[in-house]
């Protein structure tokens, strides 16, 4: 009886909510200001791995939602990759219906706490929201939102698995456990397929794991999202390289009915310039692989990382970002970013760059390393940098950097980081000869379909993207899996 009573309680006052929530008129919700995020102290924050980012409360979230208009056409679907029924999760929220804001988001995305973490939602979600249309007002936080929900199921300790189908006995393999494998991985095991996850590190989660700093996203965080993949069925091997440990044709004997390739781009790139050999110079995908997975920054570990005191950080994106604070953390007395474009043209996130410029990092825009200097022991402890001004815009749509003669000074600099840009991982394209490629190393695939020359495999991600951001990766793991699932349905009923 006490149940009933629960229950019968419970739905008098989400009916009360949902009337409450009707009665508001879109001409006061327009009225309120965007929240802001609350953050940790910039100097405390600085030198330790707390996540920047603190969350919004239980009030500041369902304030932040009593902002969405419920749009007749809601443009902000359109603008994300996985298609989240964003009016129906925030309409939860606002209601206080948390539980069931997170279930929603998980109709569709794999990752919701990870993608509330790291998205560019302001070039998506978000610049497709009513407010940043047609009003020219800040949009509804969506990205803070989605953390909330999917933080507050975390810790409710109630996290709901995504339904899947009845088993077809059908084994599919993924390779890479990144973004792209996990999202194609969760909705193939929502179809009823068995799902093997390879994975070549000896930890799950590919570049949410080795290449975001937990300062940003925090390892449980993204545990717990891989929790609910394996609970719903899919099966993780590490330290396992789809090439080497065994072939696509081993796992084809091995009874695998298809693949999906989500290697991603870990190959870094280098400037070429004079000294770029010397000791202290590393690609920012060794740098953060090191710290985030590997331990360098402990005391005693078997893959140190240089500490220096003097840091250079070359590059302007994301990764650059997570670089630079990254030395900061490891005791940096000085950490600059040097970017050859203006600030206006940095591809990193808005909200990297502003917590980037708060915890001291220097930045040096409009410049661009053309010689590293060494010690006579061979290790780097000068840069070369040489101005640039803006020309005309180049094939990216951005205007072309060219150097100002003259302009060359030094800088110090016991470590420098490069983050200049990836390659494709070119281990399973080398492993099979039929499979196409770009010239650039990426998988070719339908634009659509994501199938490959191989029509057994498919690929997305930053293999056939070359870089990308985790949504859109996920996006196209989302739409693999749909295409695969028909491909493998059609072919079953020939």
């Amino acid at each position: 009886m006490t149940n009933l009573t629960d229950y019968l309680k419970q739905e008098r006052n989400a009916a009360w909510r949902e009337e409450l929530r009707k009665s508001k008129k879109n001409k006061e919700r327009t009225t309120i200001e965007r929240i802001k995020m609350p953050e940790a102290d910039p100097g405390e924050r600085s030198r330790s791995y707390v996540e920047v980012n603190s969350g919004l409360t239980h009030e500041q979230a369902v304030g932040e939602a009593s902002r969405c208009i419920d749009c007749a056409n809601p443009t902000c679907i359109s603008g994300c990759p996985v298609e989240i029924n964003i009016p129906k999760f925030i309409k939860n929220i606002e209601c206080g219906e948390f539980l069931k804001a997170a279930h929603t988001l998980k109709e569709t995305n794999t990752l919701p706490a990870v993608c509330g973490r790291v998205c560019p939602q302001e070039k998506q979600c978000e610049a497709s929201c009513f407010y940043t249309l047609k009003l020219k007002k800040d949009p509804v936080a969506i990205g803070y939102l989605e953390r909330f929900a999917a933080d507050y199921e975390q810790k409710s300790g109630n996290v709901s698995i995504p339904a899947v189908a009845e088993s077809n006995g059908i084994k599919i393999g993924v390779i890479g456990s990144g973004p792209a494998g996990l999202a194609f991985a969760g909705d193939m095991a929502k179809f009823g397929y068995k799902v093997v996850v390879f994975e070549a590190l000896h930890e799950i989660g590919g570049v949410l794991k080795y290449g975001i700093p937990e300062f940003r996203l925090p390892n449980n965080v993204v545990d717990v999202e891989i929790d609910s993949l394996k609970k719903m069925g899919v099966e993780f091997e590490t330290n396992f390289i789809v090439g080497k440990t065994a072939t696509i044709d081993d796992l084809r004997e091995e009874g695998f009915k298809g693949f999906f390739t989500g290697s991603g781009a870990g190959l870094p790139r280098f400037m070429n310039i004079p000294g770029e050999n010397l000791v202290g110079i590393l690609s920012s995908n060794e740098y953060l692989t090191r710290v985030n997975l590997m331990g360098a920054a402990t005391t005693g570990t078997d893959t140190p990382v240089m500490k220096g005191k003097k840091v250079a950080v070359v590059g302007g994106g994301n990764t650059a970002m997570d670089s630079v604070r990254t030395a900061l953390r490891l005791g940096a007395d000085k950490a600059t970013i040097i970017y050859r474009r203006s600030e206006e043209e940095m591809p990193a996130r808005v909200e990297e760059i502003k917590h980037a410029k708060e915890e001291g990092v220097e930045f040096l825009n409009l410049h661009n390393p053309v010689e590293y200097i060494g010690t006579e022991d061979g290790k780097v402890k000068q840069v070369r940098l040489q101005k640039m001004e803006l020309g005309e815009p180049d094939e990216s749509g951005r205007r072309r950097p060219q150097p100002i003669e003259g302009s060359e000074y030094i800088i110090d600099a016991d470590t420098v980081v490069v983050s200049v840009g990836v390659s494709p991982n070119p281990l399973i394209p080398q492993s099979l000869p039929d499979l196409k490629v770009t010239s650039w190393g990426t998988i070719e695939v339908d634009p659509d379909t994501f199938q490959s020359s191989v029509p057994d495999i498919f690929a997305g991600g930053d293999i056939v993207r070359g870089g990308a951001t985790v949504i859109l990766a996920m996006g196209d793991g989302r739409k693999a899996a749909a295409s695969m699932h028909n491909y493998l349905t059609s072919k079953a009923n020939s």
